[in-house]
């Protein structure tokens, strides 16, 4: 069963991916730094370029399977419309209550 992200533990982290689940660009930026950088399976992209194409203009959506690293490391089901489903991984680093970076992954 899926974890409900109400429960997420890290603030940060929780409001990242409430966001995400939203569709919600505005308050999706201001869960992050503004200098925030991200990786996805191991290269750096740029964030503003690959939020709009994996998560928003092709209706990204996470469920979350479990967390670990008081909150800062997740374990997610994500889909979205160009690459269907997936198990990934996510790992944040959180400062002043924003993400100042995040990296993803298949699991």
């Amino acid at each position: 069963m899926p974890m409900q992200t109400a429960k997420l533990s890290d603030p940060a982290v929780r409001a990242f991916v409430s966001a995400l689940n939203a569709h919600d660009q505005e308050a999706f930026r201001a869960a992050l730094a503004p200098d925030a950088t991200m990786a996805d399976d191991g290269s750096d992209h740029d964030l503003a370029d690959w939020s709009a194409r994996e998560i928003f203009d092709s209706h990204g959506h996470m469920e979350i399977e479990k967390e670990t690293a008081g909150g800062r490391a997740l374990v997610a089901n994500y889909r979205n419309d160009a690459w269907g489903e997936m198990r990934t991984k996510w790992t944040f680093d959180v400062a002043n209550g924003k993400v100042v970076r995040f990296e993803t992954g298949q699991a």
